[in-house]
């Protein structure tokens, strides 16, 4: 995992996403699987090129990502995103609606076969959920898919009380996977930010709109300054771990 890096999803929302043969949009979002935290689509506004039509692209299809000139590159023409299976607006992404669009593309169902499998494993229907899925009072979901929109600004409680609300989420651009929570703590401690990484969360409650972690206040009080406008390093992130005592995700 040495050439991996991280990005926040602001950053990203920045870049101009390019087909093999032209510009297709902007990111507006991303929809993340909720078991694991990782993204499964981009959510992409194309702008003019397709009347402000909203599309899904595969982190399966991402190529190269430059950032000296903001550009995601996308392996695919823009004939087929075009032709795509369309995106109802406003409507969550059903599973019905994936198969139809894996389909399509010629790729396996993530769910069975994992793309990124050898940085984690793949969804198993059959597993227990983690304690943090939050689906008694919610009836029954046919996926796992969750908006970046949708849980930016959730509450963030520590064992000992509230601490803040998550402000944008930090993505590797290997595995694409949701590395850590950025945590804007300015009701609580002006001026801060932390990362905190999805492992630590304890629960989420997607009807409260609120995620708890396994932390109290002094700990994330004394972590390492994280600073958004700074690249997130590795050396950065040992600091960061080994102040928590967790492992490194990537041993």
């Amino acid at each position: 995992m040495a050439n991996v890096k991280l990005h926040r999803l602001r950053q990203l929302q920045r870049f101009t996403l390019c087909a093999a043969d032209g510009e297709i949009g902007k990111v507006e979002e991303v929809y993340f699987d909720d078991s694991n935290w990782s993204v499964r689509y981009l959510v992409v506004n194309t702008g003019g090129w397709l009347m402000g039509r909203r599309v899904l692209i595969s982190p399966v299809a991402v190529g190269e990502l430059d950032e000296q000139a903001h550009t995601l590159y996308i392996e695919l023409s823009q004939e087929q995103i075009e032709n795509s299976p369309p995106l109802g607006a406003d409507q969550p992404v059903s599973r019905q609606y994936e198969q139809e669009y894996l389909r399509y593309y010629g790729w396996p169902p993530y769910w069975q076969s994992d793309p990124f499998s050898a940085a984690q494993p793949s969804f198993d229907p059959h597993r227990p959920l983690p304690p943090f899925y939050d689906t008694w009072r919610e009836g029954k979901r046919d996926n796992h898919l969750r908006s970046s929109d949708q849980v930016s600004g959730y509450r963030l409680d520590a064992e000992d009380g509230e601490f803040g609300h998550v402000a944008d989420f930090v993505i590797d651009d290997q595995y694409w996977k949701v590395r850590y929570l950025e945590i804007d703590t300015r009701n609580w401690w002006p001026g801060k930010h932390v990362l905190l990484n999805p492992a630590w969360i304890e629960r989420v409650h997607w009807l409260e709109k609120s995620v708890t972690v396994d932390l109290c206040k002094e700990d994330i009080l004394t972590a390492p300054a994280y600073d958004p406008k700074a690249v997130i390093s590795r050396d950065y992130e040992i600091k960061l771990l080994e102040h928590y005592a967790r492992r490194k995700y990537w041993e």
